[in-house]
């Protein structure tokens, strides 16, 4: 943790890693790591849009029934109840940033449609 952000933190889960960067009343930033292999849940927000940018790697993003393959540089914007996820059918690590914009950022406005790792 930084002295500069004293709100940083990192949390791991079964896909990877999340380090929130910098959490305000008006946004939320986090830098997410997915592993080789590994998948976030299929999942939907009710009170937040959130925009990506792939910094490092590359992935599959799926927003409602589209698919489209991502590496550095692309820019994903998924709208306030969008369903959606990032998976990494590849051999690295994807990396990308995360800004949350909205009405409230807890992770508790994650409603998970699909989990690989049985999580509600």
């Amino acid at each position: 943790m930084s002295s500069e952000c004293p709100n940083q933190y990192v949390e791991k889960r079964p896909w990877g890693t999340f380090f929130v960067l910098q959490d305000e009343a008006h946004f939320k930033l986090k830098r997410i790591v997915v592993e080789p292999q590994q998948r976030l849940s299929l999942q939907k927000h009710q009170l937040r849009e959130e925009h990506w940018l792939v910094t490092k790697g590359q992935g599959v993003v799926t927003i409602g029934d589209q698919e489209h393959e991502v590496k550095t540089g692309a820019y994903i914007h998924i709208p306030k109840g969008a369903v959606h996820r990032i998976s990494n059918p590849f051999e690295e690590s994807v990396e990308f940033i995360e800004v949350q914009l909205g009405e409230y950022f807890g992770e508790d406005d994650i409603v998970r449609l699909q989990d690989d790792y049985q999580r509600a």
